[in-house]
Protein backbone atom coordinates (compact mmCIF):
# COMPACT_ATOMS: atom_id res chain seq x y z
CA UNK A 1 0.00 0.00 0.00
CA UNK A 2 1.29 3.49 -0.71
CA UNK A 3 1.56 6.10 2.15
CA UNK A 4 -0.47 8.67 -0.13
CA UNK A 5 -0.98 11.84 2.31
CA UNK A 6 -3.24 14.43 1.03
CA UNK A 7 -1.36 18.56 1.22
CA UNK A 8 -3.22 20.04 3.94
CA UNK A 9 -3.78 23.82 4.24
CA UNK A 10 -0.72 25.78 5.32
CA UNK A 11 -1.59 28.49 8.24
CA UNK A 12 0.84 31.12 8.49
CA UNK A 13 1.19 34.42 10.74
CA UNK A 14 2.68 37.74 8.99
CA UNK A 15 3.92 40.29 11.08
CA UNK A 16 3.66 42.93 8.48
CA UNK A 17 6.23 45.98 9.86
CA UNK A 18 6.85 49.05 8.00
CA UNK A 19 10.78 48.46 8.06
CA UNK A 20 10.61 44.40 8.35
CA UNK A 21 8.42 41.52 7.43
CA UNK A 22 8.59 38.35 8.79
CA UNK A 23 6.57 35.07 7.74
CA UNK A 24 5.78 32.07 10.84
CA UNK A 25 4.52 28.95 9.04
CA UNK A 26 2.46 26.60 11.82
CA UNK A 27 4.25 23.33 12.33
CA UNK A 28 7.43 24.78 10.54
CA UNK A 29 8.97 28.34 12.43
CA UNK A 30 9.62 31.32 10.94
CA UNK A 31 10.03 30.81 7.76
CA UNK A 32 10.88 34.31 6.07
CA UNK A 33 12.67 38.02 7.41
CA UNK A 34 12.83 40.75 4.71
CA UNK A 35 12.92 44.16 4.66
CA UNK A 36 9.48 45.95 3.72
CA UNK A 37 10.51 47.70 0.71
CA UNK A 38 9.40 46.72 -3.27
CA UNK A 39 11.10 48.32 -6.66
CA UNK A 40 8.67 49.15 -9.21
CA UNK A 41 8.92 50.14 -12.85
CA UNK A 42 7.98 53.97 -13.28
CA UNK A 43 5.99 53.52 -16.49
CA UNK A 44 3.76 50.55 -15.32
CA UNK A 45 4.04 50.18 -11.86
CA UNK A 46 5.35 46.45 -12.42
CA UNK A 47 6.78 44.98 -9.39
CA UNK A 48 10.89 44.31 -10.13
CA UNK A 49 12.08 43.13 -6.66
CA UNK A 50 10.76 42.50 -3.34
CA UNK A 51 12.71 42.35 0.50
CA UNK A 52 16.57 41.64 0.65
CA UNK A 53 17.14 43.07 -2.94
CA UNK A 54 14.71 45.76 -3.47
CA UNK A 55 16.13 47.63 0.17
CA UNK A 56 19.72 47.60 -1.81
CA UNK A 57 18.44 49.64 -4.36
CA UNK A 58 17.43 51.96 -1.75
CA UNK A 59 18.73 55.60 -2.68
CA UNK A 60 20.24 54.09 -5.82
CA UNK A 61 18.21 53.53 -8.59
CA UNK A 62 18.13 54.66 -11.97
CA UNK A 63 15.11 56.66 -13.11
CA UNK A 64 12.88 54.34 -14.74
CA UNK A 65 13.27 52.15 -10.94
CA UNK A 66 11.55 53.27 -7.92
CA UNK A 67 12.19 51.44 -4.72
CA UNK A 68 9.71 52.19 -2.16
CA UNK A 69 8.11 51.56 1.39
CA UNK A 70 4.21 50.30 0.55
CA UNK A 71 3.82 50.84 4.48
CA UNK A 72 3.87 54.06 6.45
CA UNK A 73 3.89 54.46 10.25
CA UNK A 74 2.26 50.57 10.27
CA UNK A 75 -0.68 51.12 8.61
CA UNK A 76 -0.68 50.11 4.26
CA UNK A 77 0.31 53.25 2.02
CA UNK A 78 -0.09 51.81 -1.69
CA UNK A 79 -2.33 49.09 -1.38
CA UNK A 80 -1.91 47.67 -4.91
CA UNK A 81 2.43 46.86 -4.11
CA UNK A 82 1.18 45.70 -0.41
CA UNK A 83 -0.68 42.95 -2.50
CA UNK A 84 1.58 42.12 -4.86
CA UNK A 85 4.36 42.28 -1.84
CA UNK A 86 2.33 39.71 0.33
CA UNK A 87 1.55 37.52 -2.36
CA UNK A 88 5.57 37.55 -2.90
CA UNK A 89 5.98 36.46 0.69
CA UNK A 90 3.22 33.94 0.40
CA UNK A 91 4.67 31.84 -2.88
CA UNK A 92 8.15 31.86 -1.07
CA UNK A 93 7.05 30.51 2.14
CA UNK A 94 3.89 27.81 0.81
CA UNK A 95 4.76 27.76 -2.58
CA UNK A 96 3.75 28.51 -5.82
CA UNK A 97 1.33 25.80 -7.14
CA UNK A 98 -0.49 25.75 -3.86
CA UNK A 99 -3.28 22.61 -3.94
CA UNK A 100 -4.87 24.32 -0.79
CA UNK A 101 -5.13 28.56 -0.09
CA UNK A 102 -3.49 29.06 3.03
CA UNK A 103 -4.81 30.52 6.30
CA UNK A 104 -3.30 33.91 7.01
CA UNK A 105 -3.05 35.89 10.09
CA UNK A 106 -1.84 39.36 9.92
CA UNK A 107 -0.90 41.61 13.22
CA UNK A 108 -1.67 45.08 12.94
CA UNK A 109 -1.22 48.37 14.98
CA UNK A 110 -3.42 48.48 17.58
CA UNK A 111 -4.76 52.35 16.97
CA UNK A 112 -5.38 51.90 13.01
CA UNK A 113 -9.18 52.11 11.94
CA UNK A 114 -11.85 50.19 10.79
CA UNK A 115 -10.93 51.35 6.84
CA UNK A 116 -7.30 50.64 7.41
CA UNK A 117 -8.17 47.48 8.87
CA UNK A 118 -10.41 46.03 5.84
CA UNK A 119 -7.27 47.32 3.58
CA UNK A 120 -4.96 44.74 5.27
CA UNK A 121 -7.68 41.95 5.11
CA UNK A 122 -9.07 42.98 1.79
CA UNK A 123 -4.95 42.82 0.30
CA UNK A 124 -3.89 39.56 2.65
CA UNK A 125 -7.32 37.71 0.86
CA UNK A 126 -6.17 39.16 -3.02
CA UNK A 127 -3.04 37.83 -2.32
CA UNK A 128 -4.18 34.31 -1.42
CA UNK A 129 -5.38 33.92 1.33
CA UNK A 130 -8.76 31.14 1.75
CA UNK A 131 -8.95 32.97 5.21
CA UNK A 132 -7.86 36.27 6.63
CA UNK A 133 -7.37 37.13 10.39
CA UNK A 134 -6.37 40.27 12.18
CA UNK A 135 -4.30 40.42 15.50
CA UNK A 136 -3.65 43.51 17.73
CA UNK A 137 0.27 44.08 17.84
CA UNK A 138 0.85 44.08 21.51
CA UNK A 139 -1.47 41.34 21.84
CA UNK A 140 0.56 39.17 19.74
CA UNK A 141 4.07 40.83 21.36
CA UNK A 142 2.51 40.01 24.67
CA UNK A 143 2.51 36.53 23.47
CA UNK A 144 5.69 36.07 21.41
CA UNK A 145 7.00 37.54 24.77
CA UNK A 146 5.88 34.56 26.62
CA UNK A 147 3.69 37.07 29.19
CA UNK A 148 0.90 34.78 30.79
CA UNK A 149 -1.57 37.18 29.49
CA UNK A 150 -4.73 35.17 30.37
CA UNK A 151 -4.05 35.26 34.02
CA UNK A 152 -6.36 37.86 35.91
CA UNK A 153 -3.26 40.75 36.37
CA UNK A 154 -1.64 43.28 35.13
CA UNK A 155 0.87 43.27 32.28
CA UNK A 156 2.06 46.22 30.13
CA UNK A 157 3.55 45.72 26.62
CA UNK A 158 5.43 48.46 24.77
CA UNK A 159 6.17 47.21 21.45
CA UNK A 160 8.57 49.90 19.19
CA UNK A 161 8.54 49.25 15.44
CA UNK A 162 9.94 50.82 12.68
CA UNK A 163 6.45 52.85 12.04
CA UNK A 164 4.47 53.16 15.40
CA UNK A 165 4.59 52.27 19.09
CA UNK A 166 2.13 50.12 20.75
CA UNK A 167 1.61 50.79 24.45
CA UNK A 168 -0.92 48.46 25.83
CA UNK A 169 -2.01 46.81 29.37
CA UNK A 170 -3.18 43.34 29.24
CA UNK A 171 -5.30 41.35 31.94
CA UNK A 172 -7.46 38.52 30.88
CA UNK A 173 -6.57 37.60 27.52
CA UNK A 174 -7.82 41.45 26.29
CA UNK A 175 -6.10 44.90 26.16
CA UNK A 176 -7.64 46.97 28.72
CA UNK A 177 -5.85 50.52 27.40
CA UNK A 178 -3.54 51.12 24.58
CA UNK A 179 -1.77 54.00 23.09
CA UNK A 180 -0.74 53.86 19.29
CA UNK A 181 2.12 56.58 18.81
CA UNK A 182 3.29 56.77 15.08
CA UNK A 183 6.37 57.54 15.76
CA UNK A 184 9.15 54.66 15.92
CA UNK A 185 12.29 53.84 14.35
CA UNK A 186 11.95 55.19 10.89
CA UNK A 187 11.65 58.85 12.87
CA UNK A 188 14.99 58.43 14.95
CA UNK A 189 16.90 58.03 11.33
CA UNK A 190 14.46 60.80 9.81
CA UNK A 191 16.07 63.06 13.05
CA UNK A 192 19.50 61.78 12.42
CA UNK A 193 19.71 62.85 8.60
CA UNK A 194 17.90 66.07 9.10
CA UNK A 195 20.52 66.75 12.66
CA UNK A 196 23.53 66.21 9.76
CA UNK A 197 21.60 68.39 7.37
CA UNK A 198 21.60 70.78 9.71
CA UNK A 199 24.98 70.70 11.65
CA UNK A 200 26.95 69.51 9.04
CA UNK A 201 25.32 70.76 5.53
CA UNK A 202 25.73 66.69 4.66
CA UNK A 203 23.06 65.02 3.15
CA UNK A 204 22.36 61.66 3.78
CA UNK A 205 20.48 58.89 2.75
CA UNK A 206 18.02 56.49 5.01
CA UNK A 207 20.42 53.43 4.86
CA UNK A 208 23.37 55.25 6.51
CA UNK A 209 21.14 57.16 8.98
CA UNK A 210 19.90 53.80 9.83
CA UNK A 211 23.47 52.10 10.69
CA UNK A 212 24.06 55.47 12.43
CA UNK A 213 21.74 54.76 14.58
CA UNK A 214 22.20 51.03 15.22
CA UNK A 215 26.01 51.50 15.58
CA UNK A 216 26.51 54.59 17.56
CA UNK A 217 22.48 55.27 18.86
CA UNK A 218 22.69 55.81 22.58
CA UNK A 219 19.57 57.12 24.96
CA UNK A 220 21.14 58.34 27.44
CA UNK A 221 24.57 59.71 27.12
CA UNK A 222 26.21 60.25 30.82
CA UNK A 223 26.41 63.96 31.67
CA UNK A 224 27.47 65.24 35.29
CA UNK A 225 27.04 68.53 37.29
CA UNK A 226 30.20 70.39 38.10
CA UNK A 227 30.00 74.42 39.01
CA UNK A 228 26.79 75.04 37.23
CA UNK A 229 27.94 73.96 33.79
CA UNK A 230 27.21 70.56 32.56
CA UNK A 231 30.34 68.59 31.46
CA UNK A 232 30.30 65.06 30.20
CA UNK A 233 31.35 62.66 32.34
CA UNK A 234 33.18 60.45 29.74
CA UNK A 235 35.70 62.79 27.92
CA UNK A 236 34.44 63.27 24.13
CA UNK A 237 37.53 60.93 22.94
CA UNK A 238 35.41 57.75 24.94
CA UNK A 239 32.28 58.36 23.02
CA UNK A 240 31.61 56.18 20.63
CA UNK A 241 31.85 57.78 16.81
CA UNK A 242 32.07 56.52 13.14
CA UNK A 243 32.51 58.11 10.02
CA UNK A 244 29.90 59.27 7.95
CA UNK A 245 29.96 59.58 4.17
CA UNK A 246 27.32 61.52 1.99
CA UNK A 247 26.77 64.49 -0.44
CA UNK A 248 27.52 68.33 1.01
CA UNK A 249 24.31 70.41 0.17
CA UNK A 250 26.20 73.79 -0.37
CA UNK A 251 29.06 72.40 -2.88
CA UNK A 252 27.20 68.99 -4.23
CA UNK A 253 30.39 67.20 -3.92
CA UNK A 254 30.97 64.02 -1.81
CA UNK A 255 32.24 64.68 1.87
CA UNK A 256 33.13 62.83 4.83
CA UNK A 257 32.69 64.27 8.64
CA UNK A 258 32.74 61.63 11.85
CA UNK A 259 29.77 62.05 14.52
CA UNK A 260 29.81 60.43 17.87
CA UNK A 261 26.96 59.20 20.18
CA UNK A 262 26.45 62.34 21.99
CA UNK A 263 25.47 64.19 19.12
CA UNK A 264 23.41 61.08 17.77
CA UNK A 265 21.86 61.30 21.56
CA UNK A 266 20.84 65.41 20.57
CA UNK A 267 19.50 64.37 17.51
CA UNK A 268 17.14 61.46 18.40
CA UNK A 269 16.41 62.92 21.85
CA UNK A 270 13.12 64.47 21.05
CA UNK A 271 11.74 61.81 19.15
CA UNK A 272 12.56 59.43 21.94
CA UNK A 273 10.77 61.67 24.53
CA UNK A 274 7.36 61.51 22.19
CA UNK A 275 7.99 57.53 22.38
CA UNK A 276 7.96 57.85 26.40
CA UNK A 277 4.77 60.37 26.24
CA UNK A 278 2.73 57.20 24.86
CA UNK A 279 3.77 54.96 27.54
CA UNK A 280 3.43 57.29 29.90
CA UNK A 281 -0.60 57.93 29.12
CA UNK A 282 -1.48 54.06 29.08
CA UNK A 283 -0.01 54.42 32.47
CA UNK A 284 -2.00 57.33 33.53
CA UNK A 285 -5.50 55.78 32.36
CA UNK A 286 -4.22 52.69 33.98
CA UNK A 287 -6.64 50.88 36.51
CA UNK A 288 -5.43 51.24 39.65
CA UNK A 289 -5.04 47.56 40.27
CA UNK A 290 -3.47 47.11 37.34
CA UNK A 291 -1.18 49.70 37.69
CA UNK A 292 0.26 48.11 40.71
CA UNK A 293 0.44 44.82 39.07
CA UNK A 294 2.77 46.83 36.47
CA UNK A 295 5.33 48.09 39.10
CA UNK A 296 5.65 44.61 40.53
CA UNK A 297 6.57 43.17 36.90
CA UNK A 298 7.35 45.78 35.18
CA UNK A 299 7.50 47.31 31.64
CA UNK A 300 8.36 44.29 28.89
CA UNK A 301 9.51 46.00 25.64
CA UNK A 302 9.81 44.37 22.34
CA UNK A 303 10.04 45.20 18.38
CA UNK A 304 13.72 46.53 16.65
CA UNK A 305 14.04 49.92 18.59
CA UNK A 306 14.05 48.27 22.15
CA UNK A 307 17.26 47.28 20.77
CA UNK A 308 18.47 51.24 20.83
CA UNK A 309 21.16 51.34 23.48
CA UNK A 310 20.23 52.43 26.76
CA UNK A 311 16.41 52.51 25.73
CA UNK A 312 15.06 50.95 28.16
CA UNK A 313 17.12 52.98 30.88
CA UNK A 314 15.34 55.90 29.52
CA UNK A 315 11.56 54.81 29.92
CA UNK A 316 12.84 53.19 33.61
CA UNK A 317 14.41 57.55 34.38
CA UNK A 318 11.19 58.60 32.56
CA UNK A 319 8.15 56.61 34.11
CA UNK A 320 9.45 55.40 37.29
CA UNK A 321 8.79 51.86 36.83
CA UNK A 322 11.26 49.18 35.76
CA UNK A 323 11.75 48.23 32.23
CA UNK A 324 13.08 45.54 30.55
CA UNK A 325 13.75 44.05 26.85
CA UNK A 326 12.28 40.74 25.58
CA UNK A 327 14.06 38.39 24.46
CA UNK A 328 14.75 37.89 20.95
CA UNK A 329 12.46 41.29 20.57
CA UNK A 330 12.86 41.45 17.07
CA UNK A 331 10.94 38.43 16.57
CA UNK A 332 8.24 38.41 19.35
CA UNK A 333 5.50 39.95 17.09
CA UNK A 334 5.33 37.27 14.53
CA UNK A 335 5.95 34.36 17.33
CA UNK A 336 2.97 35.50 18.96
CA UNK A 337 0.72 35.38 15.94
CA UNK A 338 1.87 32.54 15.42
CA UNK A 339 1.36 30.84 18.38
CA UNK A 340 -2.45 32.99 18.30
CA UNK A 341 -2.90 31.30 14.71
CA UNK A 342 -2.04 27.29 16.01
CA UNK A 343 -4.52 28.23 18.98
CA UNK A 344 -7.02 29.92 17.32
CA UNK A 345 -10.12 28.80 19.83
CA UNK A 346 -8.27 30.28 22.35
CA UNK A 347 -7.58 33.87 21.34
CA UNK A 348 -10.94 33.95 19.05
CA UNK A 349 -12.67 36.61 20.71
CA UNK A 350 -9.43 39.08 20.45
CA UNK A 351 -8.92 38.48 15.90
CA UNK A 352 -11.05 39.42 13.50
CA UNK A 353 -11.41 37.44 10.35
CA UNK A 354 -12.80 37.26 6.61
Amino acid sequence: MFDFKLPTTKRIGIDLGTANTLVYVVGEGIMLNEPTVVAVTAEDNRVVAVGHEAKEMLGRTPGNVTALRPLRNGVIADYTITEAMLSYFIDKTCGRSRFFKPEVMVCIPSGVTQVERRAVLDAAMSAGAKIAYLIDEPLAAAIGAKIPIAQAAGHMIVNIGGGSTESAVISLGGVVVHSSVRVAGNKLDEAIGAYVKKRFNLLIGETTAESIKIEIGNAVVETGKSSGLQVESRKSSELRSMEVRGRDSITGLPRTVVLDEGQVNEAIKPVLLEIVKGVKDVLEQCPPELASDIIDKGIVMSGGTSLLTNFARLLTEETGVPCHVAESPLLCVVRGTGVAMENIELYKRTISKK
